[in-house]
């Protein structure tokens, strides 16, 4: 994006400058919400001779591209405001692709300079208190609409700062919707929503950008509105509805001393004592599964949970081998407690057509032989759909 663009005499006005007038006009204020701040804005354009000579509509796109440079995402804003765009992905300054549909597509959008984007990103971070520099050059963030971020700054990125959005998966959090489009049967989701209220625990898995968390959502809204539940999450993007008792916690990342952080084990251990109905984590990645486990144990069923795998299967093996990671339990008693805390896992799929769907529905039972026993309710067939078994 140009620092500056030309009004009708041909002179450049300089976007650098009017920011700084606008930094200057907000020293005066103690809060201002967003219609204030462009307010703010339009004043410094009306009273600034170089865009006298400017149209209303070329005044309207500066005022909005100031705005969108020092309260949103700058030129990525256009990305973020198109609903049917789930990922934005900036491969440093003159690269940007975004998802949409499901299929990727390049943009046209370039950054000015790799200063330029690598300031924007820091903008939000250190807004956001996470940290970001040299030390720690690669941090996720939560962005203020909900959406998640990841940054990884030079030189561990040598073509420039590289800065990944993920919107929304394009799933509505709406059990009808996602019957009408296929993503599940009606008799599956009547199934999972009686799974929920009787307290099943549930692990949802798939791959990444496959629609989790935004499933995890949707089957939230089946949880007894007068129960207490505790979401846990790296960065806090659940949106549980229908529960007032509701406690979120949020992990932290150390500081630059290399202390304060709060991981995703030790939030767990903090919920037993918030007299929780359900835990609710975002996403099972490590030891603190060792966490979870003990958790399901001690008096809390009905926990939802996500996690990355391929197949229901290969879930519960990694459960394992994240439990033994964070225990020193033997193998026999991880499989054994695993196989009694968690009832049914849930696969979720995006196909090559960008289509997200549950392909898979199974019910763990008791271990056998020293091995997991499971029984598949629902699996996808290729040309029919999700099928009971």
């Amino acid at each position: 994006m140009k620092n500056a663009l030309k009004n009708e005499a041909g002179t450049d006005v300089s976007i650098s400058a009017l920011t700084t007038l606008i930094l200057q006009a907000m020293h005066t204020c103690d809060e201002f919400d967003d219609q204030a701040f462009r307010e703010i804005i339009a004043d410094i354009i009306n009273q600034s001779e170089e865009c006298r000579s400017l149209s209303l509509e070329e005044k309207r796109h500066l005022a909005v591209t100031l705005f969108n440079r020092m309260r949103r995402l700058d030129i990525l804003q256009p990305l973020m405001d198109d609903e049917r765009i789930t990922e934005i992905m900036v491969n440093g300054p003159k690269h940007i692709f975004y998802e949409k549909n499901g299929c990727l597509f390049p943009s046209s959008l370039k950054f000015e300079s790799s200063a330029a984007l690598e300031q924007l990103i820091l903008h939000f971070f250190s807004a956001a208190n996470r940290p970001l520099n040299e030390a720690f050059p690669i941090a996720d963030l939560r962005l203020p609409d909900g959406s998640r971020a990841n940054a990884v700054l030079p030189p561990i990125a040598p073509d420039g700062p590289i800065f990944t959005i993920r919107k929304f998966t394009g799933i509505r959090p709406d059990i009808g919707y996602l019957i009408e489009t296929g993503f599940i049967t009606r008799e599956a989701a009547q199934y999972l929503a009686r799974s929920v209220v009787d307290k099943k625990t549930i692990f949802l898995c798939g791959g990444t950008g496959s629609g989790k968390t935004t499933f995890l959502n949707v089957l939230s809204m089946f949880i007894p509105g007068n129960e207490r539940v505790v979401t846990i999450e790296d960065s806090a993007e659940l949106s549980l509805r229908g529960i007032t008792n509701l406690v979120r916690l949020e992990s932290r990342l150390p500081g630059p001393d290399g202390h304060g952080g709060i991981d995703i084990g030790q939030l767990i251990r903090t919920a037993l004592r918030m007299r929780p109905d359900r835990i609710v984590v975002g996403e099972v990645r490590g030891s603190e599964a060792a966490d979870m486990l003990h958790a399901l144990h001690t008096g809390h069923p009905g926990s939802l949970c996500t996690g990355h795998a391929n197949s229901c299967s290969e879930m519960l093996d990694r459960l394992v081998t994240m439990v033994m990671a964070g225990s020193t339990l033997p193998y026999d008693a991880v499989i054994r407690q695993i196989a009694m805390g968690v009832d049914i896992l849930i696969h979720i799929t995006r196909g090559r057509d960008g289509k997200r769907y549950v392909d898979e529905i199974t019910e763990v039972r008791p271990i056998k032989d020293n091995r997991f026993w499971t029984e598949t309710k629902y699996a996808y067939k290729e040309g029919i759909g999700l099928v009971k078994v």
